[in-house]
C-alpha cells in the first residue's frame, strides 16, 4: 500500500481535511495528531475499516479502541445514556485529554471497536488538526495510537511514518504533540467512577469536579477483556529491555556498573538532576527536570524511541514521584518495563 503523507500548512489544511475525510468515509485508515499522541483513525461504524486498524498495528483483537468526536452532540448517536458524572467531566475537560467510558447503544458502532463490550470509550481531542478532520469527516472515528502495537506511542509525524508507512492510507503530519502521553481513561458506567488509565488529566483534577473516584484497578487475568487500552498488554517498549531503578544515585550507578561487568551496553533514561550524578560514559538520555514532570511526560516516548537507534542492550530508567502527571509517567514506564524493577530497599 502506498501511504499518502500530508504536511499541514495554513494554506493547505482545508484541502487536506477534505482528502483525508474522504478516505475515512471510504473505509480507509488515516493517522492524525491529537494533543496527546498521534492516532490512527477509521470509521467507527464500519467493521471492515476498523479491522484495518488492528491489522496495521498488529493489535490484539480484544483490546478496545477509543472513539473520537468533534462535537459533543455526536455522543448521543451511539451511547445509551450519559450519567451525571460524565456530563460534568465532559463540560469541564472536553475538548481535552480525557476519555470517558459510557454505556453503548446496540448496533450503532462496529462490534470490533469495543471488542464486544457493552461500553465504549469516547473523547473529544483538543488539537486543531484532529478537530478539523473529525468535523469534516462527520463520523465517529475509532483511533488508537498510530504505532505498531507494543512500541512507544508516536509524538511526531516522523514516528508514524517509521511504524506505519505502507500499512495505512494516509498520514497527516503536523509537528510534535503537546501532552506526549495518552488520555486519562475514566469508567463512568460504574456507581463510583474508576480511572482505568492515568494520563493528561490527573485524579485530583477529576475529583475536584465529581468527588472521589477509584484509582487502583486490579490487573486483568489473561482471559479477561480490557475495558480500556493499556490495561492488559505490555506497551510503550523499545527494543532493549527496560528496568526501573528505585534508589539514590549511588545505587543507580552500582546497577550500571554491574550490568557493564556482565558485558551489557547500558542506556539510562533519567531526569536532568540524576543525569549529572551518573557516569558520563554511559549512554544517557535525559527527560527533563523532576520539578517539571510535564516536560518528562512530553519527552518520554521520544527518548524511548531514540534508544532503538543505538546499540544498547539494556535500559535503566529512573522512577518518578506518582503525583499529578507523574502517575501517568510511571504507568507508562511500568508497562514499558513489563513490571521489572530494582529497588534499593530490596538490595540493602
Amino acid at each position: 500500500m502506498k501511504t499518502k503523507i500530508w504536511q499541514i500548512t495554513k494554506e493547505s489544511e482545508i484541502q487536506i481535511y477534505l482528502e483525508a475525510a474522504k478516505m475515512l468515509q471510504a473505509g480507509e485508515t488515516v493517522a492524525f495528531p491529537t494533543e496527546t499522541v498521534y492516532g490512527i483513525g477509521a470509521d467507527a461504524t464500519n467493521e471492515a475499516a476498523v479491522t484495518k486498524i488492528y491489522e496495521a498495528k498488529g493489535r490484539p483483537s480484544d483490546n478496545p479502541l477509543i472513539v473520537h468526536i468533534a462535537d459533543q452532540a455526536q455522543v448521543h448517536s451511539f451511547v445509551k445514556e450519559i450519567p451525571p458524572n460524565a456530563k460534568k467531566l465532559m463540560k469541564q475537560f472536553w475538548p481535552g485529554p480525557l476519555t470517558i467510558i459510557l454505556p453503548l447503544q446496540a448496533n450503532r458502532l462496529a462490534r470490533n471497536v469495543t471488542a464486544g463490550l457493552d461500553s465504549v470509550g469516547v473523547r473529544m481531542p483538543e488539537h486543531p488538526v484532529a478537530l478539523g478532520l473529525l468535523a469534516v469527516a462527520g463520523i465517529p472515528v475509532a483511533a488508537p495510537s498510530a504505532n505498531r502495537s507494543g512500541k512507544p506511542s508516536p509524538t511526531s509525524g516522523e514516528h508514524v511514518e517509521e511504524d506505519l508507512n505502507g500499512r495505512i492510507a494516509g498520514i497527516i503530519s503536523a509537528g510534535k504533540t503537546g501532552v506526549g502521553l495518552e488520555s486519562t481513561v475514566i469508567d463512568c458506567t460504574l456507581e463510583v467512577p474508576a480511572i482505568l488509565r492515568p494520563g493528561g488529566v490527573s485524579q485530583a483534577e477529576i475529583e475536584a469536579v465529581i468527588g472521589p473516584v477509584i484509582s487502583e484497578v486490579q490487573p486483568l487475568e489473561q482471559k479477561e477483556a480490557p475495558k480500556a487500552p493499556g490495561m492488559k498488554y505490555t506497551h510503550y517498549a523499545p527494543k532493549a529491555p527496560v528496568v526501573i531503578i528505585e534508589g539514590d544515585a549511588t545505587f543507580f550507578q552500582q546497577q550500571i556498573d554491574n550490568a557493564k561487568a556482565r558485558g551489557e551496553e547500558v542506556g539510562i533514561l533519567v531526569s536532568d538532576e540524576l543525569s549529572k550524578d551518573l557516569d558520563a560514559s554511559t549512554h544517557k538520555l535525559a527527560l527533563g527536570s523532576r520539578e517539571h514532570l510535564e516536560e518528562v511526560a512530553y519527552q518520554l516516548y521520544q527518548q524511548l524511541r531514540n534508544f532503538d537507534h543505538t546499540s544498547v542492550t539494556i535500559i535503566y530508567a529512573e522512577a518518578f514521584a506518582k503525583e499529578g502527571i507523574g502517575t501517568a509517567i510511571m504507568n507508562r514506564l511500568d508497562k514499558a518495563a513489563g513490571g521489572h524493577y530494582m529497588r534499593q530497599s530490596e538490595e540493602d
